[in-house]
């Protein structure tokens, strides 16, 4: 799909990836620019994977294109192709935002404060310790995350010993007392009174029955299917439950702020369209 710019002057925005299909940033998005007035601005989606983004950024005029939002395989394939980077998005090594300004295409990590934000609205400032399920990219901007708000240790369940390596490095580089453990002890997580849970789909399903009489808080990046078997057992034991879309909102808030120079963005209009979408509304 050829990304052409509408007719009227419109200003544009979009998200790429691959795959893409299943992006909740377009209802996201869109839901925003309508509650605030914004109706010439317009936002899509792109399937772009990494062979073919060069192209595609090459051919986007940035008079008509505000910003992009990135997801996977592109977060980290970006980086040489732009004219600079923040501090947080290098502090982790990806990219989820890039914004069309005077001095080029800049790029930007939302995912990290985004992450907080939604924290801090649940009232979650600071914790004494944390435990992270996973050791992917997300682990690594959960990780950067908490560098800010965990005064003690952050312990990491992964399954590999080049994974606990990893996540070992990533604390050293980001200022956070990293320990790792086995996966196979993953429920000795729930101890800790904030859990970030960075598993694929199915992957902590099993946890679920070792959740704690009187459990802290949980965040479960996952949103579709929501919620998760981990995330239902939380909630039940009357725990505080975050998922994923809680962090696409606040990473998109962010990103629509810097597309449009405006603050005051409707964060519950967004949150209504994502579970409208997510529930086929």
């Amino acid at each position: 799909m050829n990304p052409t710019a509408p007719s009227g002057g419109a200003r544009r925005a979009a998200v790429l990836g691959s795959p893409i299909a299943h992006s909740l940033s377009p209802a996201l998005h869109r839901a925003a620019y309508a509650a605030m007035g914004l109706g010439g601005w317009r936002y899509d989606r792109f399937e772009v994977d990494e062979a073919a983004l060069p192209a595609f950024l090459g051919g986007l005029d940035p008079a008509e294109w505000a910003g992009l939002s990135l997801t996977m395989p592109l977060k980290r394939a970006v980086i040489p192709l732009l004219d600079g980077i923040t501090p947080t998005a290098a502090s982790v090594e990806a990219v989820n935002t890039v914004v069309f300004g005077p001095d080029g295409r800049r790029g930007d990590n939302t995912d990290i404060p985004g992450l907080l934000a939604a924290l801090y609205e649940r009232g979650i400032t600071t914790v004494p310790s944390a435990a992270v399920l996973g050791a992917g990219a997300t682990a690594s901007s959960a990780l950067a995350a908490l560098s800010r708000i965990c005064t003690g240790e952050v312990t990491a369940y992964v399954r590999s010993a080049a994974r606990a390596a990893e996540m070992r490095q990533w604390g050293e580089r980001l200022g956070v007392a990293v320990r790792t453990a086995g996966w196979d002890g993953a429920a000795a997580a729930f101890d800790a009174p904030l859990v970030i849970a960075t598993t694929p789909a199915g992957a902590a399903d099993h946890l679920a029955d070792a959740v704690p009489q009187e459990p802290g808080a949980l965040f479960d990046v996952l949103y579709h299917p929501w919620p998760t078997p981990l995330a239902a057992a939380w909630s039940a034991r009357g725990g505080t439950v975050l998922g994923g879309l809680d962090l696409l909102v606040h990473q998109a808030v962010l990103q629509i702020e810097q597309y449009t120079g405006h603050t005051g963005i409707p964060v519950d209009a967004m949150r209504a369209a994502g579970e409208a979408a997510l529930g086929g509304g």
